[in-house]
């Protein structure tokens, strides 16, 4: 089965450009040229990803993704010419899954959009044949099957990233990882040395779990060497 994009880019040879390279990686694109736009298009259908574009009319790339948000964890990507790391911060922040700064090859761009569409497709599985599996992170507890996660009986909404960052400490407790261990295990893809992806991430998800952010206690910090799981 052919997997669904929708493309929301105001540049239209950008987005012709782009739509005809997914068209020919085996996708089915739905372009929209706007933040409005693009927003409408989302409710209209079922999508396996989401391309926004962050400078647009009308309605822009980060306020077209705090409205999705608020109704799905659908992969995001942001795309922008604007490429400091306050903007990453502030797109991955909001809920951002991956920002890819122009100008950029088409053969990263694609990878990225592939892996994360892969990951969309793995935590969509449902394996009635199976007892969900758990994991646990002190009250933490993990359901990897429905994508779901609970602190002291409330819910966590974790964006797929967070989720990912959080499932791969659960389940390797003990395990010490540097940010390119956590980048091409979750991101499933090379590192391109970006660590300011991994800290806001790390960030964004230790102020959903943890009692007090600034001391972290689930996930702790190893300066100069990477994360691990806390033990108490």
């Amino acid at each position: 089965m052919q997997n669904r994009i929708l493309l929301v880019e105001d540049d239209i040879s950008i987005s012709e450009m782009l739509k005809d390279y997914l068209q020919k990686e085996g996708f089915i694109v739905k372009a929209a040229f706007d933040g409005e736009e693009g927003v409408s298009e989302f409710f209209k259908a079922s999508f396996e990803l989401v391309i926004l574009d962050i400078m647009m009319p009308k309605l822009n790339g980060i306020e077209a993704m705090r409205i999705i948000r608020e109704r799905s964890s659908i992969p995001i990507v942001l795309v922008s010419a604007k490429g400091t790391d306050v903007d990453k911060a502030i797109g991955l922040g909001l809920g951002a899954d991956d920002y890819i700064s122009k100008p950029f090859s088409m053969i990263e761009f694609s990878a990225r959009i592939k892996a994360a569409i892969r990951r969309s497709i793995r935590y969509s599985h449902d394996n009635k044949n199976e007892k969900p599996k758990l994991l646990n992170i002190h009250d933490i507890i993990i359901d990897p099957d429905n994508f779901s996660v609970t602190k002291n009986g409330e819910s966590i909404k974790l964006t797929s990233k967070e989720f990912d960052i959080l499932k791969l400490f659960a389940t390797n407790p003990g395990r010490v990882f540097t940010k390119a261990q956590i980048y091409t295990s979750v991101w499933e893809d090379d590192y391109f040395g970006d660590e300011n992806v991994i800290n806001v991430h790390m960030r964004r998800l230790r102020e959903k779990i943890e009692h007090d952010p600034s001391n972290p206690q689930y996930i702790k910090t190893l300066w100069g060497i990477g994360y691990k799981l806390g033990e108490a």
